[in-house]
């Protein structure tokens, strides 16, 4: 099983991005740790450090379930420069496919968060 983040618009021809659950985990701990923390130190997570005590655009994307609910197109839209400026970061990393497997992922996501602020509609989790 996994999930699937799309635009909560049920046009069937909108972008969509979907991992396994285990997928996203290791997602989520790489923008984390470019962030400048380790997910598993964070409440929900394992660990005991509040989301508080960190600031990134970032965090609700980080913390939130896997696979209910959604993110405001606003969140997504705050979302958005922190996410291509990770990917303009890494201009090269034909070398290392995990590293691209991330970007190319990110790359992903940043089209389907841009669907959902143009269209003014959320991002599912599903």
């Amino acid at each position: 099983m996994g999930l699937m983040l799309c635009p909560a618009d049920d046009d069937v021809a909108s972008p969509d991005i979907s991992w396994s659950h285990y997928g996203f985990n290791l997602f989520r701990e790489w923008l984390a740790q470019i962030e400048g923390f380790a997910l598993p130190e964070m409440v929900g997570f394992g660990g005991k450090r509040a989301w508080n005590s960190i600031t990134t655009t970032l965090a609700p994307l980080l913390n939130h379930p896997d696979d209910d609910g959604d993110l405001a197109p606003s969140q997504c839209a705050d979302m958005l420069p922190r996410l291509e400026a990770i990917v303009g970061e890494r201009p090269q990393v034909a070398d290392d496919p995990v590293l691209q497997r991330r970007v190319d992922d990110t790359r992903q996501l940043i089209d389907v968060l841009k669907y959902c602020v143009d269209k003014g509609v959320p991002l599912d989790f599903c």
